[in-house]
């Protein structure tokens, strides 16, 4: 049975995130079999079969102000004919939602008690832009039975339960998928990718990636990498807006000519292909793709481990990555850098069993889980 497909949203580009390249893949994987339509204020994205739907994109700022305009227009223009409507954005109608970060319930409330509660309450009860978005929260995981909730990781399952016990029957973990390439680079390949994107010749690449800097844990990094030799820099990939205290910090940990800053990247390839190590010290990430995609290189990873990261709890110390117990810590993120990038069995190991686990994670199984659930909804 071919279905018609809804997919709600707002940036529809692979540069976005992580959030964004998830509800980019899945479409590409169903596309080929169902008709889908993407309703998007932003849409940098062309694929066979697609139908998109560009909304108007009024009030880019405050947020919640346009995450209200996001949800009345895709309500309005979604309300009739469609089989499934897959949200990937805080609104309050969809039979299938996509959370992607933690609930904003969780962020609140959560360890929080006495004075420290109260005080909590008292924000959000103040805020307009919080009781909004608490509001949407709440009807959007009001499950039924014609509603399920996707989360992208089981660290992610455990924060939305806390949050939102009543929605356990409707949960289910769908986690991020990867291409893999043809084959990890060569030697020529990496001096090639180095060439292509302004990097050094020669020297140790560590690959950081992420548009939020701070919360990716860039600081960490930047105070580690002070605490390295000098042949060691880093490629940042990512959207700029933190670029000048990010330079600012390296300045003053004295390493400003050893971070390269290469804004978002439309194609991950080169960057990929140019790092000898990839280094996620994130403080919240609730799974991080880029790990996988970093493993289906053939780059080793270093990477924060629970709660810090969700796909931590899927991977073993020193076996498909070195896993950080504290992302906070620099001198512990430098000892990590080095010994991985000094001991050539550690890393090959970290390559061949992260190579292994990004092979079992295919946006082929993704998609297969999405269109199984999808057919159940409409049986």
């Amino acid at each position: 049975m071919r279905l018609k497909i809804a997919v709600l949203s707002r940036n529809f580009s692979t540069t976005g995130g992580g959030a964004e390249r998830y509800s980019v893949a899945v479409v590409e994987e169903l596309a080929a079999r169902h008709e889908v339509h993407v309703f998007a204020q932003k849409i940098q994205h062309q694929a066979p079969g697609v139908c998109y739907h560009p909304l108007a994109f009024r009030l880019e700022r405050p947020r919640w102000i346009n995450q209200w305009m996001f949800a009345i227009s895709t309500w309005w223009a979604t309300r009739k004919g469609f089989d499934i409507v897959h949200s990937h954005e805080n609104v309050w109608h969809g039979n299938v939602q996509t959370v992607h970060v933690l609930p904003v319930r969780y962020g609140l409330f959560h360890g929080k008690g006495g004075l420290a509660l109260w005080l909590r309450y008292f924000k959000a009860a103040t805020s307009l832009r919080l009781l909004s978005y608490l509001w949407l929260e709440k009807k959007r995981f009001a499950v039924n039975g014609q509603r399920r909730v996707v989360v992208t990781s089981d660290a992610l399952r455990e924060a939305m339960l806390q949050a939102y016990p009543a929605v356990a029957g409707a949960l289910e973990v769908i986690t991020p998928g990867v291409a893999m390439p043809a084959a990890s680079a060569s030697a020529q390949e990496k001096r090639d990718a180095r060439a292509r994107l302004g990097l050094p010749a020669q020297g140790t690449c560590l690959l950081f990636v992420g548009n939020d800097f701070r919360k990716k844990g860039l600081p960490s990094l930047i105070k580690a990498l002070a605490l390295l030799p000098s042949a060691y820099f880093v490629a940042v990939v990512g959207h700029p807006k933190q670029r000048e205290a990010m330079q600012q910090l390296a300045q003053e940990a004295g390493v400003p000519q050893r971070l390269v800053f290469l804004g978002t990247l439309q194609n991950m390839e080169s960057a990929y292909r140019a790092a000898d190590l990839l280094v996620h010290p994130t403080l919240q990430d609730t799974y991080a793709m880029v790990v996988l995609e970093a493993m289906a290189h053939g780059v080793p990873v270093v990477v924060s481990g629970l709660p810090y990261c969700g796909i931590a709890g899927e991977l073993t110390h020193l076996a498909q990555a070195w896993i950080l117990a504290d992302p906070h810590d620099p001198a512990a993120l430098a000892q990590a850098i080095g010994a991985v990038v000094a001991d050539t069995a550690l890393a090959q190991g970290l390559v061949a069993r992260g190579l292994e686990f990004a092979q079992a994670h295919s946006w082929a199984h993704a998609g297969a889980q999405h269109e199984q659930l999808f057919r159940c909804l409409v049986d």
